[in-house]
């Protein structure tokens, strides 16, 4: 082989130039590796679960028009706060309201006219609907429900949801909140014969006793759930009321379940995760009889 330096004729196993002195450096042979077949990039993969039509806002506050919605103390004792623009309203069921700047004025009426406010006493609800007005600027208006639970804020985009009357709280005036027939069956389930149709474009506020639970249902999917613990879901899906084992009213009575609600998907259903009408049984045994007789008695 010949020096790259000099063009000597040098050996083959030489490490450098015996004329020059200049370095031989050889490649080190490349060894062939078997060809891998290019694998196609992964797409991501995607939460099978849709994100669904009830929109909850994450951080737990919004817009409206005309105010600001923010939810605090979220959990067992929440409260949701709603600033007013100058004369902007927002409309609540009567007894929500909580605490309110001296500017709001508060209006009640019976929406719907006497048939209207029949309906929503007959289904368990107030008569009257009260609405809070902010006069001459600013003001603040609080809301909380009855019972300890959480409060959920739902921005409504055109929608229509079936809500439970205890579970209302209160919603933009542009809401349109109409009592409907729930069927004679919801009468035995211990729910009534009205639930509330809400529908329309704005904020919408629930409340639950306890934690409040997202269902969604695939197309054709059938689910359960124990007419306590309903909140509110999507007015277009199919449900019916029934006992809650299949195998008689007697074996349902000793499961504890009274009548139930089987939805067919598609669509979104709110739980809430504890049941007023439980836990009132469960504190019961605790209060005095009327009966009177019976008891300790301490003192004079």
């Amino acid at each position: 082989m010949k020096c790259p330096k000099c063009t000597l004729e040098v050996r083959d196993d030489a490490k450098f130039c015996g004329s020059c002195g200049f370095t031989i450096v050889r490649e080190t042979p490349v060894q062939a590796t078997p060809t891998q077949p290019i694998q196609p990039p992964q797409e991501p993969r995607t939460n099978a679960v849709p994100n669904g039509s009830f929109h909850f806002d994450a951080d737990g506050r919004g817009q409206g028009s005309g105010y600001n919605w923010r939810i605090e103390h979220q959990g067992a004792f929440a409260l949701a706060i709603i600033d007013l623009g100058p004369e902007q309203a927002i409309s609540a069921e009567a007894g929500a309201m909580v605490s309110m700047s001296a500017n709001v004025d508060l209006y009640s009426e019976m929406k719907g006219g006497v048939f209207g406010a029949l309906k929503r006493a007959v289904g368990g609800e107030s008569a009257f609907v009260s609405t809070f007005t902010a006069k001459g600027g600013p003001g603040e208006v609080t809301f909380a429900p009855g019972a300890p639970g959480d409060i959920a804020g739902i921005e409504m985009r055109g929608q229509s949801f079936a809500v439970q009357s205890s579970s209302y709280l209160a919603g933009d005036i542009g809401l349109t909140v109409d009592t409907k027939f729930g069927g004679a069956k919801s009468w035995f389930g211990g729910e009534g014969l009205f639930v509330l149709q809400v529908s329309g474009t704005g904020l919408l506020l629930v409340s639950s006793f306890g934690a409040i639970h997202k269902r969604f249902l695939a197309p054709g999917e059938r689910y359960v759930v124990d007419t306590g613990h309903l909140v509110a879901w999507e007015a277009h899906m199919q449900y019916q009321l029934r006992k809650a084992s299949k195998s008689g009213y007697f074996r349902s009575f000793l499961s504890g379940e009274g009548m139930v609600a089987e939805f067919v998907g598609p669509g979104e259903i709110l739980i809430q995760t504890r049941n007023l009408a439980a836990f009132a049984g469960l504190l019961k045994p605790f209060f005095p009889s009327q009966g009177g007789g019976g008891g300790f008695s301490f003192g004079s």
